[in-house]
């Protein structure tokens, strides 16, 4: 694909507003038919600053000729949850429309599986958009645990806050950085995260059943992780020091979105 030169010579203008567009005009929607407060209002409006301002920043820094159709339905899911997460906000003030955020949350679900399709299928699959289909799965798990861990218990916050305690790690251990190969596995405990803590925000099962599935969940979840790390581990290159060095993974096939690595325990 030919490069075209730098980020202000290319049609990435109008997909960043109609993100924000799209995300406010969803929040008025809600407002409209099931209210929505002032917490769920900030909320919703943090979730579309800060998506404006990431993707304003990634796109800067990339050569991409165009945002792409693939990049396009994952902000429509940068949406979708920012909405949820609204939702999940509001509902700490006032009773939730259940239906409504799992309805959003399933969709979003639901289209995890389709910008990666349409990457491929259109060439489009880019580094830029495995990161961003990477968040955007990783916040929609931190709202839902948050959402799930009121009736069950604030352990299940642990399945939001692994993938962001990595990260941090990272900042600390550079080993943690180097690129993973594509795991099915990997992408299999992620979704699994995704529909058991749905269903358990929608209250399909008795209240043990659903602590038995959530837990179930973080266990595999934890797995996934410590698997990653262990990977990660062997992989790097230490000197005698003690301090890690990351040495370049041998060569491996692109990743669901195009990317040759992916975060420890997300897809």
């Amino acid at each position: 694909m030919a490069v075209q030169g730098r980020c202000g010579t290319r049609p990435f203008g109008p997909d960043r507003v109609a993100g924000p567009l799209a995300q406010v005009v969803l929040l008025g929607a809600l407002c409209r038919t099931v209210g929505l407060g002032p917490a769920g209002w900030l909320t919703g409006c943090a979730c579309t600053v800060a998506t404006w301002a990431a993707l304003t920043r990634a796109v800067r820094g990339s050569w991409l000729p165009s945002f792409g159709p693939a990049n396009r339905v994952t902000l429509a899911r940068a949406t979708l949850v920012g909405g949820v997460a609204a939702l999940v906000a509001d509902s700490f003030g006032r009773r939730s429309p259940v239906a409504v955020l799992v309805g959003l949350a399933v969709v979003a679900l639901v289209l995890d599986a389709v910008d990666g399709r349409v990457a491929r299928r259109t060439g489009t699959a880019t580094a830029l958009g495995a990161r961003f289909d990477m968040e955007v799965d990783a916040f929609l798990i931190l709202v839902l645990s948050v959402y799930v861990a009121v009736p069950l218990g604030p352990w299940v916050l642990a399945i939001g806050a692994l993938r962001y305690l990595f990260v941090a790690a990272s900042w600390v251990l550079p080993w943690l950085r180097a690129p993973l190969p594509p795991s099915t596995a990997r992408k299999a405990v992620a979704a699994v995260q995704g529909v058991v803590l749905v269903a358990a925000g929608a209250g399909l099962a008795p209240r043990p059943l659903e602590r038995v599935a959530v837990a179930a969940a973080l266990a595999l979840l934890g797995w996934s992780f410590g698997r990653d790390v262990r990977w990660l581990w062997r992989a790097g290159v230490r000197p005698a020091g003690g301090a890690a060095a990351v040495r370049p993974v041998d060569a491996a096939p692109a990743g669901r979105r195009g990317r040759g690595e992916s975060a420890p325990g997300t897809g």
